[in-house]
């Protein structure tokens, strides 16, 4: 069939490849791209088993151009998408059955077209049951090719509206960066409002922050929302100019010790299960560990060799130096108000001056997002962590950031930084007896009771901003006073133009770049680049649905 057809006169084409062949992609991008009266936007999302588990999305040079790549059974992952399909182009199903028809048939727009190669007769009755009209055979189209027409007359959701492209970002942290960088990649103008003098000023200031995946033996949502973030940073960092370059750090490599022979059993067992690509993670028993590291490693680690770190103020730097100007830094600000007057979110000082005023506004601001009304019921805390900064000559040269319960760094200008605490005390200031807690930690990582002895109290104080399920805030704030007696959260009513980045905890290093990702797609109507399962959990309407569950409601204190 004649592609152009398929994307003429649409603001964004999505394609639906249920087989992933980079020929065949590369013949539709070329069509897309050399045709003059191209949609602006194409989305293509194509199954591909030669990934990771899971939804990935691959940065792409093209403005426009979009590509995630799917691991999964074609059930589960259309039953996961999120996503208005224009084109499905199905093929190589012949042993998959019919339980995705119906998965296809929500997905689809009100006038989608399928092309299908090697459909069986089930398949094709399945479809027309659906609301797909074959055409006539025609042996022009090749053997076993078949096209279709959806039309079915039951209600299709309306298309979304066309967002108006202004923003105000809330806090030039990792989250507040990484907003700018994917609202002004898509043609954004963006006001980024920070109370400090510069960026990454609170939680994102440290030297160093690590980047690695988090293993499970049942791969639950944490796990894969880190490994889809982890990955996803990898490929957009590399977009950027890379860590070690662009950004400051080392991808040298994480080793993450096992605590004990117990541990290390249910590692080893994981590794067995899993069977991780060797470049992504891999087990390594006690002598390998050891020859890697020159320490003792008695119970053996897992060594994620993409994994290492970088430090978080260089990555704000290098997301904003790529906005260029459409994104207005308004540094120094102070505390501010916010309130909602006839369409657009207003930002006001604490002399009740106007900073900025937008249709959107994006809460990037950590705990300190609760001293806004609209956010005051989240469930928020601020944890203190203490990062120790060792003197390099110290302590022995490391390959690698060294890992279990607490992290010790490779050095970076003679200094390695050691931690980090999870405390209680609201004391920014440098505590003795977090100090000492990070060098006993640090001694237990390098198997040394005198490593580091007589260090100097340095290092930096942070607050992280934690929820209750540890899990991030992604997405429309809810409106708890008018949430009623919903009980989904599809129903659960959101405030206008009001969404969360929050809640990153100790990963948001990693989770801010797909975070951000994500929160972009949801405001511009694109497919979403996680699976429905992931996105539902960082809903910020979640808590809208355990409060009326739990009836003292969610606690500050429940972390």
């Amino acid at each position: 069939m004649d592609y152009r057809s398929v994307w003429h006169g649409r603001e964004r084409c999505t394609v639906l490849d249920a087989t992933h062949d980079e020929e065949r992609l590369k013949v539709l991008i070329d069509v897309w791209r050399t045709d003059p009266q191209r949609s602006p936007h194409l989305h293509v999302i194509a199954l591909c088993g030669h990934l990771m588990p899971g939804m990935h999305r691959m940065p792409q040079a093209e403005p426009g151009l979009t590509v995630d790549l799917v691991n999964a059974p074609i059930d589960t992952a259309l039953a996961q998408l999120a996503a208005r399909v224009d084109l499905f182009r199905l093929r190589g199903l012949e042993d998959a059955g019919e339980g995705f028809v119906r998965s296809v048939a929500r997905l689809a727009t009100g006038d989608a077209r399928l092309v299908g190669q090697g459909l069986t007769a089930a398949q094709i009755a399945a479809l027309e049951g659906q609301g797909f009209v074959f055409d006539a055979v025609d042996t022009k189209t090749g053997p076993g090719v078949r096209c279709a027409r959806f039309a079915s007359r039951k209600p299709r959701p309306p298309a979304p509206p066309v967002p108006e492209r202004r923003a105000i970002v809330l806090g030039a942290g990792i989250a507040g960066s990484a907003a700018c960088e994917r609202l002004c990649a898509r043609g954004w103008q963006v006001t980024l409002v920070e109370r400090h003098a510069r960026p990454a000023m609170e939680a994102s200031g440290n030297r160093a922050g690590i980047f690695m995946p988090l293993l499970s033996r049942d791969d639950n949502i944490p796990t894969r929302l880190t490994r889809a973030a982890y990955l996803f940073a990898l490929r957009h960092w590399a977009r950027l100019g890379g860590v070690g370059a662009a950004i400051e750090g080392q991808a040298c490599g994480v080793l993450q010790l096992a605590r004990d022979a117990e541990h290390a059993a249910v590692q080893r067992a994981i590794a067995l299960d899993a069977d991780y690509p060797a470049e992504f993670a891999e087990w390594l028993e006690r002598p390998q560990a050891e020859a890697l590291l020159g320490l003792p490693a008695p119970d053996g680690g897992w060594l994620f060799r993409q994994g290492g770190w970088a430090r978080p103020g260089s990555v704000c730097d290098a997301l904003l130096a790529a906005c260029g100007r459409r994104v207005e830094q308004r540094f120094g600000v102070g505390s501010v108000t916010v309130e909602r007057v006839g369409g657009q979110w207003e930002v006001r000082d604490a002399r009740g001056e106007l900073v900025a005023h937008a249709p959107n506004l994006i809460l990037a601001n950590g705990a300190g997002a609760v001293r806004i009304p609209q956010a005051a019921r989240l469930p928020l805390s601020a944890l203190r962590g203490q990062v120790s900064h060792v003197p390099a000559g110290m302590l022995p040269a490391l390959p690698v950031v060294l890992c279990r319960e607490a992290y010790l760094t490779p050095a970076s200008d003679g200094i390695c930084s050691a931690g980090a605490t999870y405390d209680l005390d609201p004391d920014p200031a440098l505590s003795p007896a977090s100090h000492q807690e990070n060098l006993e930690r640090l001694r237990g990582l390098l198997s040394d009771p005198h490593a580091a002895e007589g260090a100097p109290l340095q290092g930096r104080v942070g607050f992280r901003c934690i929820a209750p399920d540890r899990l991030p805030l992604v997405g429309r704030l809810p409106d708890f006073d008018a949430a009623g007696s919903t009980e989904r959260l599809r129903d659960v009513p959101r405030h206008p133009g009001l969404y969360a980045l929050l809640g990153y905890a100790s990963r948001g290093l990693i989770w801010a770049g797909l975070g951000a990702e994500l929160l972009a797609a949801q405001i511009e109507g694109e497919p979403l680049p996680l699976e429905m399962t992931l996105v539902d959990a960082l809903d910020p309407a979640r808590f809208v649905l355990r409060a009326r569950r739990n009836p003292r409601g969610p606690q500050a204190n429940d972390v």
